[in-house]
């Protein structure tokens, strides 16, 4: 509606300002539009008057009959309307409503102009009123008025009328009296509801000028016309009632007397004290703007307002307001009435709270030692003002005092203690408080020259009250405005300044992000502690330090190691472990500032203690072990401990040698856990002995033994046994658990199909064992087989690489090797007897010996054990060495008779 109205509208205002789609309130004729100034963001309130609101309505008197005077007569109003802005444009003072932009005429004929931001109408608070007070009481139904604030979001202004805001305003209107009728000669002529207006700061300001003149005993030149009150009385029915007189606020002077003066808006000031106590809010005169109807009222004592009726108020009024104020003001003699100036002293004022606005509306004039004590007396009576009055009315009139550096510490103690009594205390710190912060202590940051006493005192106050800042505050908010005044304290050359500064860490770490702390706040913690001189910021450097850490700045906290795994819900868990630093910054920043630091005192190691408490949660093992404990170490042993110190000493080192040493424990179960079976595994797996016995790998049957010690069917046996026999076996203590396949060699001669050997091979048996002799070695390949001198036992060179395959025999070799049995595995861990094991060494029949074939051998000699331990790596074999060529030995010759058996017996 507005919106389109407004494209009409070539105007310096519609220009210069952003003007809101919907009016904030209506008064009277004028539609209240919220907008602010392009250029500077000033919030405004825009009056917009609309030319057809003068149109009578559809079949209303006088339409077509006399346009002629019906144009003269919206003429003469819209001349009304201009006087009115003109009139407030002239006059300046706090109870008139000031004005930003003079009045502008389309020509679309509507007109607007631009004033302080207003909320509403007193007349519009009084019928807010009233609605609430028909819903139920004020919580029935929320405020109608929405608008909409400088972060764009729309809010509904909760607006109160109590007995302290009813006392301040008519304090105000009685003060804006005075100024017309003293100071600029004019007597208002309509004071009434609609033409008072409620500011943002819940001033009342008059207005509502359209009506104004200088009263009739007046001698001064004026260029107002006085007010013609012929005119004025007639109640014209084609006009607006808004845009004429109201004879419910009139004073019989007008009516009756048809005299101008200051009285009479004396008389209507008490109608309007009338209306602000009675139910519903209205005058207790029903005129219908008729003056019959007004004079017939007065005509009767019943029907006048009087002390004897309670003034025709359906309430109850105030005790000094019915015996002293209103007799003297609604009264039928001008000369009974009081003035402004003595309204003001009337008894109906006589209280603390209005005194005290009325000190704060003159304290710029005030002396500094009558500034000094009220200041140090408001925070007495702060709790007993109305919270609107003390964040409309009190919380801005103080904060405009701040500019006085010497009431700096005074007014922001009484700043913080109403952001704490107001429920909408976070908004108002954040639009108010935070701005007035940054100009009078941020402002001047800077190379200080000399110091500067009261801003160190409101920073001090500022510091005292982080708590309270930190919940009123976003992070955002925090880091941009406050977080520059507390790196101000911690730069600052005063010890309590610094000491306060860094008491803030907790409200810190709980409102900003892990970045900054880490970044902009641990880097001057870090300075301040490695630079001071005094132990006392030394000290709480330290508490600082386990506060980034992730601890507690109470020195009651029990700080243990953590490592009992006991829930202590007793603990102050009031740290924000979220934000702590990480461990690098922990592990290379904050304990090379405790190793190099150079005091021994109690009170400093004890901190530093504390420190490494948290350090040890933190650190790693490893670190804990090399860095950390040495350092320990070297506290605990300082000169100036005591022993119970001491032994705290000792339970965290010995607490966190416990940690490393489980630490240490679990990673080398682990190891060992994940690596010790795979490392034996190839430890052990030095290779199958199968394949070096017997191809079939059978055991030595009952017919075989008879065989054998019988002598039945040698021959045959040895003709289809191999070179080494076929009753090659392992050790009666090895097991075979597996059979495997017969290994075909390229220097060894095709088997037939029954598994023997080809008749080259050695008849005779021979029984021995395969055992490894090298643990670590894997079964690889046999060395080759070399000739050695004749004087030499053996036939082989010791093998390098455990087991392996059979080298190539020289073509000569009459004899072939064919596939043994394997050998089964030994456990690694069992020790060997070199005397147990088995080896390859096949001791020829000695011609010589006198021992038959089949007889046991005696115990070798000295030197044959060596040599069989030698074979034992190798191959050893019987038979002698002939030009490089192995010849079988020639059996001893077959004796018969007892001598057979000698071996037996």
């Amino acid at each position: 509606m507005f919106t389109s109205a407004l494209k009409s509208f070539t105007s310096n205002i519609s220009a210069n300002y952003t003007i809101s789609s919907t009016p904030s309130s209506i008064c009277g004729a004028w539609k209240v539009y919220d907008g602010k100034k392009k250029s500077t963001g000033k919030a405004v309130s825009i009056f917009v008057f609309e030319r057809k609101s003068l149109e009578p309505q559809a079949g209303g008197f006088g339409q077509r009959s006399s346009s002629s005077a019906l144009k003269k007569v919206h003429e003469e109003v819209l001349a009304r309307v201009k006087k009115e802005s003109n009139l407030l444009a002239r006059l300046r003072h706090p109870s008139i409503l000031e004005l930003a932009e003079p009045i502008e005429d389309t020509r679309s004929g509507g007109l607007m102009f631009a004033t302080e931001p207003v909320t509403a109408s007193l007349a519009g608070l009084l019928r807010e009123k009233d609605d609430q007070e028909k819903a139920g009481g004020v919580a029935g139904r929320p405020s109608r008025f929405v608008v909409e604030e400088a972060d764009g979001q729309l809010r509904r202004r909760e607006l109160e009328i109590d007995e302290l805001e009813i006392q301040k305003g008519l304090l105000q209107l009685a003060q804006g009296l005075e100024f017309l009728h003293e100071s600029a000669g004019l007597v208002h002529g309509n004071l009434t509801p609609e033409s008072v207006y409620v500011n943002a700061k819940s001033d009342w300001k008059i207005a509502g000028l359209a009506f104004a003149g200088p009263p009739d005993s007046s001698d001064t030149p004026s260029n107002i016309p006085p007010i013609s009150l012929s005119e004025v009385l007639y109640h014209d029915p084609r006009l607006p009632r808004s845009l004429q007189l109201d004879m419910d606020y009139t004073s019989p002077d007008f009516v009756m007397d048809s005299n101008v003066s200051s009285a009479a808006d004396m008389f209507s000031l008490g109608l309007v004290m009338l209306a602000l106590y009675n139910s519903p809010h209205a005058s207790p005169l029903k005129t219908n703007s008729n003056i019959s109807t007004y004079k017939k009222l007065f005509s009767s004592s019943s029907s006048a307002p009087s002390s004897t009726n309670n003034f025709l108020s359906s309430r109850p009024l105030p005790k000094d307001l019915l015996s002293d104020v209103l007799p003297r003001l609604i009264t039928r003699r001008p000369g009974q009435r009081m003035n402004a100036r003595e309204f003001q002293q009337s008894r109906f004022f006589d209280n603390i709270l209005v005194s005290s606005i009325r000190f704060l509306d003159s304290l710029p004039a005030k002396t500094p030692n009558e500034k000094s004590q009220f200041m140090k007396g408001l925070p007495k009576i702060i709790g007993q003002f109305p919270r609107s009055v003390l964040e409309k009315k009190v919380l801005p009139a103080l904060l405009e005092e701040t500019k006085d550096r010497d009431l700096l510490y005074l007014v922001l103690q009484n700043v913080f203690k109403i952001i704490r009594t107001l429920p909408t205390g976070r908004r108002a710190f954040t639009e108010k408080v935070v701005p007035k912060l940054r100009e009078n202590i941020q402002a001047a940051k800077g190379p200080a020259t000399e110091r500067d006493a009261a801003k160190e005192a409101g920073l001090v106050v500022v510091l005292e009250n982080i708590e309270l800042i930190g919940e009123s505050c976003s992070g955002k908010e925090f880091k941009d405005d406050i977080l520059p005044i507390i790196q101000l304290g911690l730069e600052s050359h005063t010890h309590s300044i610094v000491d306060k500064s860094l008491g803030c860490l907790p409200t810190i770490l709980a409102v900003l992000d892990f970045s900054t702390i880490k970044n902009e706040v641990f880097p001057v913690v870090a300075a301040v502690f490695s630079k001071t001189s005094s132990l006392g910021i030394k000290i709480r450097g330290l508490q600082a330090f386990v506060v980034l850490c992730g601890g507690s700045s109470s020195s009651k906290e029990d700080l243990g190691d953590g490592l009992d795994g006991a829930l202590q819900a007793s603990k102050n868990t009031k740290a924000s472990n979220n934000a702590v630093l990480d461990k690098y910054t922990v592990q290379e920043k904050i304990v090379p500032l405790l190793k190099v630091m150079k005091t021994k005192e109690p009170a400093v190691m004890m901190a530093a203690l504390a420190v490494f408490k948290q350090v040890g949660r933190l650190a790693d093992s490893d670190f804990l072990a090399t860095e950390c404990l040495p350092i320990l170490w070297s506290f605990s042993l300082g000169p100036l401990l005591d022993l119970q110190q001491f032994q705290e000493y000792m339970a965290l080192i010995k607490s966190l040698s416990a940690k490393i040493e489980n630490e240490q424990v679990r990673k080398l179960r682990e190891l060992s856990s994940t690596s010790s079976s795979a490392r034996n595994d190839d430890l052990m797996n030095v290779g199958s002995t199968d394949g070096f016995f017997g191809g079939n790998g059978d055991d030595v049957g009952e017919n075989d033994f008879e065989r054998l010690v019988l002598g039945k069917g040698t021959s045959d046996h040895r003709a289809s046994s191999n070179m080494l026999g076929d009753s090659l076996r392992p050790q009666p203590q090895r097991s075979q658990s597996s059979q495997a396949a017969t290994p075909v060699f390229s220097w060894s001669t095709p088997s037939t199909a029954n598994g023997t050997s080809t008749p080259n091979s050695f008849a005779q048996p021979y029984n021995s064992t395969l055992q490894p002799t090298s643990v670590g070695s894997p079964l690889g390949n046999f060395a080759a087989l070399k000739p050695t001198p004749p004087p030499s036992s053996g036939f082989g060179s010791p093998m390098s690489n455990g087991f392996g395959a059979m080298a190539s025999l020289q073509p000569s070799n009459p004899w072939s090797m064919s596939a043994m049995p394997p050998a089964a595995t030994q456990p690694f861990d069992k020790p060997t007897n070199p005397r147990n094991q088995s080896t390859f060494s096949m001791p020829p029949p000695n011609p010589t010996s006198p021992f038959s074939q089949f007889s046991i051998a005696p115990p070798p000699s000295q030197n044959q054990s060596s040599m069989q331990s030698q074979y034992g790596k190798g191959l050893s074999r019987p038979g002698a060495q002939v030009n490089g060529t192995l010849t079988a030995d020639q059996p001893p010759a077959k004796k018969t008779g007892l001598d057979a058996y000698e071996s037996l017996l």
